[in-house]
């Protein structure tokens, strides 16, 4: 059982009964410790397998989990979701607990009560609106506040709303009373309901802790409130549990997660065993590196138990950071590469582009279209599908009726939009409503990028005209992208949300649009958010086992606002700005390429310049041929004496510190050492590389060079 764990994962299977807190790193082998732990502890007849509960957050984790505990040989473990777990108990005591009554049904979603709810307070809403309130009540219930408490506990937790919080309150308050008048449920009463069921119901409480007395918890750090309650309502003041979280992959906290429970676990539970996971198998040490240098400046609470994974791979390529003149060309690129990629002979399933609001598909949609490159859509709808574009383009085409045909491509496109209630002003508050906000807006964008390239019609032989581009045309257009981006795929490259992205991994991952505004988004205000948009980028760069592409936009299109790169990223130059086109014809756009450089022996990103040009952190072992440096040494006082200037101008001490312990043979080795350009490639790289190669001093500074 033991075999192949490594000291981390055996100190967390061995670790004695009672509370014990696995803080796991992003790819350290968690569920291999967890299911270790529980088949341990069962096969060595400590517990029995029977009384065992594992919750999770996903049905695919549970799965998994049973899986591998099938594998080790252990049945009967119930491993499931808390909604799952809590259906299953509440179904089991309904006859007891209601008497005989029928259970409520289930709601599978609260979007259609919610749109009643709201009419009855005198609230229209949209589907996208709808969603928006339905998600406020399920954050408020998760978080055990009532219809009453919601306009004081939106205040504290500074709720983004796309509603006045008081409206919200009705509205919740008018939900819940159709709930009840209509005989329904939803999850949030269900769980409830488990709770109800155990702390009001001595009976039944002591069947249930009769049943389950050892605890597992998966992703501890997504606990929200009412969860926590179920559990300890399970637990009955028992302490025979073992949580699993990592809390620099806190990204849920909009839902009502928190990952307190598990920042807290050790004041919680005295005397609980902790176990860190940091051996990170999953990801080469120059992703690990980058990951580790992005979460280590993190501040606040989940900072606290900020995990410094080390890389257990054989070493790979280097990051990649890219600069854009604008997003099309930022698509394209990516498109491109990925083509690539899948020539070279990576399956397509195997490659991911990851961006921080579903919004930003389209462009990669239509870029992997025009490249040929199959793709599918993670945890939200193709661009095309969704439901408020396909209405936009049923407003699009009624309005070639109306709107004359000399009408500028971009206020036609713009004044038919407000058909379905879309205005050229800042984007609403509230998830669902601001991302459908913003997939109109990317109509617009796209009506402008259009209009751009008029087309050309012959009127003789010898002369054309441009004809502007007509709001028929440009629905045309539309379709023909419509129809392009249908075509039904199997395997293809992923397109997903950085937050739908948590628990996936790929060979090679895109990480895109990392401008400040997107991520971090604007509707980041307070230090806590900010920081879960840090942690947002940090689950990303975790998701890559061998290759990563960073990369953000200087503008949202041609010639538009400057923008900055994501203050998350490290050693990108802050004051932005890939090259711009000037006038004159188009050209392909210019782009900048940042490469990052992780130390040779550790595999961590370097930040500083004098750690980059060794090529290793300053703590890490130095291999560094002292003869060769005191050579390099005299020579570097010879050349500085003979040119009257101070020896740093000729190299820096760290250059020459470099140069000892790398030891390049040939001129492309000698300039990857960062100080090293051109320039003085071309004035001392002869002398350098002949020192490097035994030469005596006095051998090579004769040299007409100096």
């Amino acid at each position: 059982m033991l075999a192949g764990l490594d000291p981390e994962q055996r100190s967390a299977v061995t670790a004695p009964a009672g509370p014990v807190c696995i803080l796991a790193g992003a790819g350290t082998g968690k569920t291999r410790a967890v299911t270790s732990r529980i088949a341990h502890r069962a096969l060595s007849g400590e517990i029995s397998a029977r009384h065992v509960l594992a919750v999770t957050f996903t049905a695919r984790a549970a799965a998994e989990m049973r899986s591998r505990l099938t594998v080790l040989g252990v049945q009967g473990v119930q491993a499931r979701t808390f909604h799952a777990a809590a259906l299953r108990q509440v179904r089991y005591f309904a006859p007891r607990l209601l008497q005989g009554r029928a259970m409520p049904e289930l709601l599978d979603s609260k979007v259609r009560l919610v749109t009643l709810a709201a009419a009855k307070v005198g609230l229209r809403t949209d589907r996208a609106a709808a969603r928006d309130l339905a998600g406020e009540i399920e954050w408020a219930k998760s978080s055990l506040v009532e219809p009453a408490e919601y306009v004081v506990a939106a205040a504290k937790a500074l709720r983004d709303t796309s509603h006045e919080p008081a409206k919200v309150a009705d509205v919740f308050a008018a939900y819940e009373r159709l709930k009840r008048s209509n005989g329904v449920i939803d999850f949030e009463d269900m769980l409830r309901a488990a709770v109800w069921g155990i702390e009001e119901h001595r009976d039944v409480a002591e069947q249930v802790r009769a049943q389950y007395r050892h605890f597992v918890v998966d992703e501890y750090q997504d606990v929200n409130p009412l969860q926590q309650r179920l559990l300890e309502a399970w637990l009955g003041g028992r302490d025979d549990l073992t949580v699993v979280g990592d809390a620099s992959q806190t990204i849920y906290s909009f839902t009502g997660a928190t990952s307190s429970y598990l920042v807290d676990f050790p004041r919680r539970h005295r005397g609980a065993t902790v176990v860190r996971l940091v051996r990170d198998y999953r990801s080469t040490p120059q992703v690990v590196g980058l990951a580790n240098a992005v979460i280590s400046q993190a501040r606040g609470a989940e900072a606290r138990l900020r995990l410094e994974l080390v890389g257990q791979r054989p070493p790979g390529a280097e990051p990649e950071l890219r600069i854009f003149t604008d997003e099309p060309a930022e698509a394209n690129a990516v498109a491109t590469r990925c083509r690539a990629l899948v020539d070279a002979g990576t399956p397509a399933r195997e490659i991911a582009v990851l961006f921080r609001t579903n919004a930003q598909s389209e462009a990669y949609e239509k870029a992997l279209t025009e490249a040929q490159v199959p793709y599918v859509v993670q945890g939200a709808e193709r661009f095309f599908e969704r439901t408020e574009v396909r209405q936009a383009m049923v407003a699009l085409r009624a309005a070639t009726r109306s709107i004359p045909g000399e009408t500028p491509l971009r206020t036609a496109v713009v004044e038919a939009l407000s058909a379905v209630g879309w205005a050229p002003d800042a984007p609403p508050a509230g998830g669902a409503v601001r991302e459908r906000w913003e997939a109109l807006a990317a109509l617009v964008q796209l009506a402008e990028e259009y209009a751009a390239t008029p087309e050309v019609v012959p009127i003789s032989p010898a002369a054309s005209v441009e004809r502007p581009a007509t709001l028929a045309d440009f629905n045309d257009e539309l379709a023909r992208r419509a129809t392009q981006q249908h075509v039904p795929t199997v395997d293809g490259v992923t397109l997903a949300s950085l937050h739908s992205a948590k628990g996936l991994e790929w060979d090679a991952v895109f990480l895109v649009g990392l401008s400040e505004g997107t991520l971090p988004t604007t509707y980041a205000r307070t230090a806590e958010q900010v920081e879960e948009e840090r942690r947002l980028l940090y689950v990303g760069i975790t998701r890559a086992r061998e290759w990563l592409w960073l990369s953000y936009a200087s503008a949202r299109s041609p010639g538009g606002r400057a923008r900055r790169p994501s203050r998350f990223l490290p050693q990108l130059d802050r004051s932005g700005g890939a090259e711009r086109a000037g006038p004159g014809p188009a050209r392909k756009p210019e782009r900048r390429r940042t490469q990052i450089v992780s130390c040779r022996i550790c595999g961590a990103t370097l930040l500083a310049g004098p750690d980059r040009k060794l090529g290793r952190c300053p703590t890490c072992p130095s291999d560094i041929d002292e003869e060769l440096h005191e050579r390099l040494c005299e020579w570097r006082l010879r050349v500085a004496g003979a040119q009257k200037v101070p020896a740093y101008v000729v190299f820096t001490d760290a250059t020459l510190v470099a140069l000892a312990e790398r030891r390049p043979g040939r001129s492309e080795e000698l300039i990857a050492i960062a100080g090293i350009g051109p320039r003085k490639l071309g004035l001392y790289g002869e002398a350098v590389l002949a020192l490097v190669g035994g030469a005596a001093v006095d051998d090579v500074c004769p040299q007409k060079t100096f």
